[in-house]
Order: structure tokens, then C-alpha cells, then sequence
């Protein structure tokens, strides 16, 4: 078979799966059960459930892997691998630490020293600004506290 034959056979194949894909797209416009715009509402109603459901899920395993995520920094701090205070970890009751930043730290306000579960980052960030001292100084003197 010469290189001029199998030129030819790869653009016969080519031309036939053009027309399949062709006939394909006819027939399913013309057997098709709805209106077009009845179906594009139909596949619209689909892709929003399946988003929905993916959101979700996405959602969960973000919760997932932060906890993961946390159980390891942890286990490696323990571990001597990162140095100590490089993860909080907020342990007794938070207006007492409060009470005692507050009477260490005068220039410290209700303000700066706002947590939330799960912001401790944003806590640790102020504290920064207010104290002039690095992230792994305060995060180890609040799990001191």
C-alpha cells in the first residue's frame, strides 16, 4: 500500500464520521419529543440540580480536608517536625484569655480581641499588628493561655 492509498483511506474515514456526526444531529432534531426551548429549560433544570448537588459536595470535602489538614499540622507539631505554635489551638474558655491578654497587653481592644470559631487566622493577624511580635510568638502565647 502506497503512502498515496493510505491518505486516501484516512479522508475516507474522516468524511464518513463527518456524515455520521451530520445524520446524528439531524435525526435527533427532527425525533426530537419537545420544542427546542422546551428542551433547553429541560437540560437547564438538570445542570442547576447537578451544580446544586456538586456545590455541595465541594463544600464538604473543603470541611474535610481543613480538618485533615489541621489533624496533621498537629500531629506534626507534636512531633517536633514544625515548631511549636505554628497551629492555634484555643483550649478553655475564651473570655478569660481575653481577660488576661487584656490585663498583659493594655493597648489590646474588645475589637482586636474578637474569635470566631474556625478565624483564628484573622485573630492572630491583629494580634500581630497590636503587638508588633510574629505569627508563631502569638499563636504560641494564646495556646500557652
Amino acid at each position: 500500500m502506497s503512502y498515496h492509498e493510505e491518505d486516501n483511506n484516512a479522508g475516507k474515514i474522516l468524511l464518513a464520521a463527518l456524515a455520521g456526526a451530520g445524520a446524528g444531529i439531524i435525526a435527533g432534531m427532527l425525533l426530537a419529543p419537545d420544542k427546542g426551548s422546551a428542551t433547553r429549560e429541560n437540560w437547564k433544570g438538570v445542570a442547576s440540580k447537578y451544580s446544586g448537588q456538586l456545590g455541595e459536595q465541594a463544600s464538604k470535602l473543603g470541611t474535610d480536608l481543613e480538618a485533615k489538614f489541621k489533624e496533621y499540622a498537629g500531629k506534626l507539631e507534636d512531633l517536633g517536625v514544625t515548631l511549636p505554635g505554628s497551629s492555634l489551638k484555643m483550649k478553655g474558655n475564651w473570655d478569660d484569655i481575653k481577660g488576661k491578654l487584656k490585663q498583659q497587653y493594655a493597648q489590646l481592644t474588645d475589637e482586636d480581641l474578637t474569635y470566631a470559631e474556625g478565624k483564628g487566622d484573622e485573630l492572630v493577624g491583629k494580634l500581630q499588628d497590636k503587638l508588633g511580635k510574629g505569627k508563631a510568638e502569638i499563636t504560641k502565647m494564646l495556646n500557652d493561655m
